[in-house]
């Protein structure tokens, strides 16, 4: 089965630069355009990893990042942030959501998929993978 990515953005510029750029890597792409719209796919497949924007149209990011964090079937789902909102309070709030990794808008799509093969990788022996 191949690894799935749930890119949400309510930009569909976004979503399809991630669709296009991790899909040729190899990876299953989903997109939604609502936090909404992400938990309900979430609710039908879970996916290895999202890549999150915060400016969402009804729940924020960081909104679901805090409903994801609460599911223990949920929770330990790899969130990238990937906004325009760049500040380091944004960053820290990240943090404090288990967020482990921080892209700003506009981005380089080989640095996502680059940060996104090293985050899916799996963790050597006796260590781990970042």
């Amino acid at each position: 089965m191949a690894i799935t990515i749930l890119a949400v953005d309510d930009e569909p510029d976004i979503t399809e630069l991630a669709r296009f750029h991790l899909g040729r890597a190899g990876y299953e792409i989903r997109t939604a355009a609502s936090g909404r719209a992400a938990l309900e796919l979430i609710s039908r497949r879970r996916p290895d990893l999202v890549v999150l924007d915060l400016m969402l149209p009804d729940i924020d990011g960081f909104g679901l990042c805090e409903i994801l964090r609460r599911d223990p079937t949920l929770a330990t789902i790899p969130i990238i942030i990937l906004s325009a909102w760049a500040t380091r309070e944004a960053r820290t709030l990240g943090q404090d959501f288990g967020v482990l990794a921080y892209l700003t808008k506009p981005f380089d799509p080989r640095e996502l998929v680059t940060l996104v093969n090293r985050l899916l990788q799996p963790a050597p022996p006796g260590g781990t993978a970042l």
